[in-house]
């Protein structure tokens, strides 16, 4: 099954307000999904939904198959997960936590949580008292008890928040790697753009409740048009013979460069036009977008983002 999760049309309704309108997507086996959006848009009321931690109002959540709604204990065996932060007992040390956890699962053996410890890199420090860890440790070790149960799906609130350069891109580095080599389907929610860039196979949209978009990565930061800047001796020329033949091209000039939103076939022809014209052309390349450029772009033309509401982040 390379669909592991289904959400299907799911709504939630908080004393009379529509907190979650509407949204599905689906999570495939091997991805990392980014769940994006400012925050107050619904996101962790969505994942609190994913996890059964509160009820859907209307629509439905799939695990492998099985019902979230009518089918609970299956569903979320599946599932690992860490909503907002992981919380532990701070005057055990790491391994006794992951014992403690480990007795709520079955079969869970001494060589699994040895396995999962190798697997988050706390080897040399599980035996110390939680409250001397750092927070990025206390991340991993939170991210070890989601893994103890062997989940096909993981999901993960925020999972950099707070965390040091180094704290954050040890977490990116484990989700790839249990996206890649262990077939999981991962399940990401945060608002820093920069890391769902570099962390996220797709990623989704959320903004006021409503899912506005779901697309691979690379697909959505660049979109159907790009961005190419053309240098030319007489840029004011230039931009009337555009203006002639693409009346609704907006055009910006710095200088002696032009910005073009084109898509890629267009641009022989736009040198060809401007060979013909007698503008001398000394370059066109590609000027590339970042996630926050096509984010901003797709909130802004979605309407603003809306804060404070209720149960959500």
């Amino acid at each position: 099954m390379d669909t592991l999760v289904e959400i299907q049309d799911v709504t939630k309704v908080i004393n009379g307000r529509t907190i979650i309108d509407s949204v599905s997507f689906e999570v495939k086996k091997g991805e990392v999904f980014g769940f994006l959006g400012p925050n107050g848009a619904g996101k962790t009321t969505t994942i609190r939904m994913l996890v059964g931690l509160i009820s859907i109002t209307s629509g439905d959540i799939k695990v492998l198959g099985s019902s979230i709604s009518t089918d609970f204990e299956k569903a979320v065996s599946q599932i690992g997960a860490i909503v907002e932060n992981p919380e532990m007992y701070k005057f055990l040390t790491g391994y006794q936590n992951l014992i403690h956890y480990a007795r709520m699962s079955k079969g869970v053996t001494k060589e699994k949580i040895d396995e999962t410890v190798e697997l988050v890199g706390l080897v040399d420090r599980i035996h110390d008292k939680v409250r001397t860890y750092s927070l990025g440790m206390r991340q991993r070790l939170g991210l070890a008890q989601c893994l103890l149960h062997d989940p096909q799906i993981l999901i993960l609130d925020e999972p950099t928040n707070g965390l040091d350069p180094a704290g954050i891109r040890e977490i990116r580095d484990h989700l790839r790697m249990l996206a890649r080599e262990r077939g999981m389907a991962v399940i990401v929610s945060s608002h820093l753009l920069s890391e769902m860039e570099m962390m996220c196979d797709r990623i989704g949209i959320i903004q006021n409740g409503k899912l506005i978009d779901v697309q691979h990565i690379s697909d959505f930061v660049q979109g159907k048009e790009k961005v190419y800047e053309a240098e030319v001796d007489d840029p004011a020329k230039a931009q009337r013979l555009l203006k002639n033949k693409y009346p609704e091209l907006p055009v910006q000039i710095t200088e002696n460069r032009m910005l073009l939103p084109l898509v890629r076939d267009s641009i022989p022809e736009m040198i060809k036009d401007f060979v013909q014209a007698d503008i001398k052309i000394f370059a066109v390349r590609e000027v590339t977008k970042t996630l926050e450029d096509r984010f901003l772009e797709v909130t802004e033309y979605k309407g603003g983002a809306e804060h404070d509401r209720t149960d959500s982040k």
